[in-house]
């Protein structure tokens, strides 16, 4: 029963992520940050993207927190449920590799989902790139996908709105 607690805080924290990574996306990574994330919207042979600085900062939070929670760092102001949330946020970090960087952009493995959640997620992401620059945009989420005919549809509206260029390919 003692490892109730500290599972609900990891789960509640890895859902809670999704929602920090999704107004940061929208909001950080296609406003002001935009520097470091223009590169994973480019075509390039690089190994690495300067958006991988991205997986720096979440790093650097979930070191926070289980720095935070231990009494050999934090001494008397060590608060335990920081180190859940640490490996929370760590969980999110490898849910997110392994499904944005590995599934939708295949970085470390290739496989194309045909059917089912997966191919919604891929097909989700691949509309998010189907805009040129940081302006419009759809999909900023990476683990919750909605339905991608309404993403096109979203994407046709924006477009002729004149807030985002679509790539033609994208059929929005």
């Amino acid at each position: 029963m003692r490892f109730l607690v500290p599972l609900l805080v990891i789960v509640l924290t890895i859902l809670a992520m999704e929602m920090v990574a999704w107004s940061s996306h929208k909001y950080i990574m296609h406003g002001w940050g935009w520097g470091w994330h223009r590169d994973h919207h480019e075509p390039h042979d690089n190994m690495l993207e300067k958006n991988d600085l991205y997986g720096v900062v979440g790093a650097v939070m979930s070191i926070s927190c289980f720095m935070w929670g231990s009494p050999l760092v934090a001494g008397e102001w060590a608060w335990m449920p920081a180190t859940w949330i640490g490996i929370g946020i760590l969980g999110y970090g490898i849910i997110y590799t392994l499904i944005h960087d590995g599934l939708v952009h295949q970085r470390y493995f290739r496989w194309v989902p045909k059917k089912g959640y997966a191919k919604r997620l891929v097909q989700a992401h691949k509309l998010h790139h189907a805009t040129i620059g940081k302006e419009g945009g759809v999909s900023f989420g990476f683990l919750f996908a909605r339905d991608p005919a309404k993403l096109k549809a979203e994407l046709k509206q924006q477009r002729e709105a004149g807030i985002a260029v679509v790539r033609d390919s994208a059929g929005a």
